[in-house]
């Protein structure tokens, strides 16, 4: 098998391709022939132990896989050989094969294909979970989503729109304002690439309150963090959910009295942690994402391909913010 090693705590120049012995499946595992893996932005962090799992050098990182079931070890009965199936892995994916624990793999509708399915299950898993669950999105709410071009920015965008929001994504550029508009969003603000002084803020809070209206947020969807935070929160609605989801652009500093004044509720969203806190919970929310799919409401926004060997050029892209949508590995 090939894989694309971390061997040192470094960025994507310091991937290794490597040539390994094909795992065999203990008791419990499954060994999978994997045909495509998605890239998320956690990837990026774990290659430079910034992220808050720290694999055990050498490993591939990548998080997200689709495959085909090979073999099954001692006591599996969830899935069989043969069977085509998508996994979260915490790392493991940059590779041709890998062994996962049995529990981990979901078979996926014979109409999805691998590199759909690679792609699904983190920034659709983690949205739902954030706009269902944790900012009990309604029909007729105003969600607004930074970084809304990104994996889980796009994925909320789409399903902001199944559940019946009107949905603004925010966004750093007019091309990923543009690709925010074709993939379902009813309106689009751009916001600067830095933000790092008091009037930037309140230009930004003026810009937000001006295309959402008197009303304010009622969700929104911050996967940016940093300085962006504050101005969101100063346009938010009368009892509306901030959901943290993440901070590329740093950890925020949220004046508390904020919260007084709008009433307004900062909310943690984990969703990695809750789909094992809650695993009914998860597999409900994955048998509505699937329905969702077969029915043409979602669909992953692939916008870029690599090779194996390439996983490299691929992180980067993502470190850079140049993705729009979701960065796909592909193995054969």
């Amino acid at each position: 098998m090939k894989a694309m090693l971390s061997t040192v705590v470094g960025g994507p120049e310091t991937l290794e391709l490597t040539e390994m012995e094909v795992p065999q499946p203990k008791k419990g595992q499954v060994l999978v022939r994997i045909h495509a893996a998605g890239l998320n932005f956690p990837d990026t962090l774990m290659i430079r132990d910034m992220y808050q799992f720290k694999p055990p050098r050498p490993f591939p990182p990548g998080g997200e896989i689709s495959g085909e079931v090979l073999e099954v070890g001692e006591g599996v009965d969830n899935v069989a050989s043969g069977d085509r199936i998508l996994a979260l892995t915490s790392h493991g994916g940059f590779a041709t094969h890998a062994v996962i624990d049995a529990a981990r793999a979901i078979k996926i509708p014979d109409a999805m294909p691998y590199e759909d399915a690679a792609c699904f299950i983190f920034t659709y898993g983690t949205s739902y979970y954030a706009l269902k669950d944790r900012g009990y999105l309604g029909e007729g709410d105003t969600l607004l989503i930074l970084g809304a071009a990104g994996g889980v920015g796009a994925a909320a965008i789409e399903l902001g729109k199944a559940m019946g929001a009107r949905v603004i994504g925010a966004v750093s550029s007019e091309e990923k304002a543009a690709f925010c508009r074709k993939i379902g969003a009813d309106e689009t603000l751009i916001y600067p690439l830095e933000i790092n002084d008091r009037d930037a803020q309140k230009a930004l809070s003026a810009q937000i309150k001006d295309v959402v209206g008197p009303k304010g947020i009622d969700v929104a969807y911050d996967a940016v963090g940093g300085g962006y935070a504050e101005p969101v929160i100063r346009a938010m609605a009368w009892n509306g959910r901030f959901l943290v989801v993440g901070f590329p652009a740093g950890i925020p500093k949220i004046p508390a009295n904020l919260t007084l004044l709008k009433s307004c509720q900062i909310v943690g969203v984990f969703w990695g942690a809750a789909t094992m806190q809650d695993p009914a919970g998860h597999a409900a929310n994955m048998r509505d994402l699937f329905a969702m799919y077969s029915e043409g409401k979602i669909k992953p926004q692939i916008s870029a391909s690599f090779p194996l060997e390439q996983a490299g050029d691929a992180l980067r892209m993502m470190e850079e913010r140049k993705v729009m949508g979701k960065v796909v590995l592909k193995m054969d």
